[in-house]
């Protein structure tokens, strides 16, 4: 395959330094180009944030690519075998930041775009661009903002590809269809700092919460579904004491999370958490944050699609998947009413030296247009 569109583009967009939440030019630069194709451009800023929101038609089905121009920042760059802002071709590989989370895929969408309206200019139903510049960064001011409005004013999406990097081994190899829900609790529990040596005048907050975490960690939170693992409980970090020896601490903080499936809810996992802690006699205050509630599209039109793209474009069958972090898809299921993730290989993403083949380049973009075909 021999179309190099896309990587020109994907390398005039690592050379933009747009670490999160600062766009610098790449949106402009996408928003010249879909112009050129016919699509309406509108900016939704919101703080620091820029967003773009690009349609072509006004027809239903719509079809959404969706996808985020920041980047999380380069580390140290001498320890970069070439510059992180200096997009840069060797081994076979594109190296440079953004290039495997998400710029890679942008541009794939872009150029795709491009040679699906040139051949199918009365196309039926619409295509849309959802690009933000904060995704990496609080996730506050950007896509969660645009799709409030969208949804204010009535527009909802049929279909809808995010770009974030999922492939594994090999592109293609994997397609997200959901993802698990993200809860995390801070815990302060309770005690009486006082002297090691008189555990009678001192309550240990240590001692009165270790039966409670044995509990939460041993507890079955669901079963899972065909397409969730069950719901996992994690502690990442524990912190008490003075630094003393001899001295039994006054508090605890315990800092945890849930990663949830759609067979549990925000609320009943709070509730459960304080009927431990309550059964447990512990004196305590938590702090709550839902960073993300589970999404799922269930095996139907957009899995079929996207795998038999995969399939045609690059000869494998993709397995559906919800595992990882939390992404803007979130966001977007809101008004989306089936939703995949499909991009890159993820190995080198948020790492020096991240990179994707050079080869898959434009094979990606292929399977974009492929699903264009196929969805309008």
């Amino acid at each position: 395959m021999n179309e190099t569109q896309s990587l020109s583009l994907a390398k005039q967009l690592i050379a933009e330094a747009s670490v999160t939440p600062d766009d610098k030019q790449c949106q402009a630069i996408l928003a010249a180009r879909l112009q050129k194709i016919g699509f309406t451009i509108e900016t939704m800023h919101f703080g620091n944030t820029q967003n773009i929101w690009a349609r072509r038609g006004s027809e239903a089905p719509l079809l959404c690519f969706a996808g985020h121009t920041d980047v999380v920042p380069s580390g140290p760059v001498e320890k970069w075998d070439s510059p992180p802002f200096v997009p840069t071709e060797r081994n076979a590989r594109l190296y440079g930041r953004g290039a495997a989370d998400m710029k890679t895929s942008i541009a794939c969408f872009v150029t795709a775009c491009e040679r699906f309206v040139a051949e199918n200019t009365a196309h039926k139903g619409s295509i849309a661009l959802l690009i933000t510049s904060d995704e990496e960064g609080d996730a506050y001011d950007g896509t969660t903002k645009v799709v409030d409005a969208l949804k204010a004013r009535g527009e909802s999406i049929d279909y809808c590809i995010v770009g974030e990097p999922t492939a594994v081994e090999k592109l293609g190899d994997t397609l997200k269809n959901g993802r698990r829900g993200s809860l995390s609790g801070n815990l302060t529990v309770k005690g009486k700092q006082g002297h090691i040596a008189y555990p009678h005048l001192a309550v240990n907050p240590v001692h009165t919460f270790a039966p409670a975490l044995a509990e939460l960690s041993a507890a079955e939170w669901d079963k899972g579904n065909a397409y969730f693992p069950p719901t996992g409980f994690q502690v990442s970090n524990i912190n008490g004491g003075t630094g003393a020896t001899n001295v039994i601490p006054g508090a605890l903080n315990v800092k945890f999370n849930f990663r949830f499936s759609t067979e549990s809810t925000d609320i009943g996992l709070k509730q459960r958490v304080h009927d431990v802690l309550d059964k447990h006699g512990i004196a305590y205050d938590i702090e709550w944050q839902c960073s993300g509630q589970p999404f799922l599209t269930a095996a139907g039109r957009l899995t079929e699609v996207a795998q038999a793209a995969i399939e045609k474009v690059c000869g494998i069958k993709a397995e559906l998947s919800t595992s990882g972090g939390t992404s803007d898809g979130r966001f977007i299921k809101a008004i989306a009413a089936e939703l995949i993730e499909l991009g890159p290989c993820n190995a080198s993403i948020h790492q020096i030296n991240e990179n994707v083949l050079l080869a898959d380049i434009p094979r990606l973009s292929a399977i974009y247009e492929e699903m264009m075909r196929q969805l309008l």
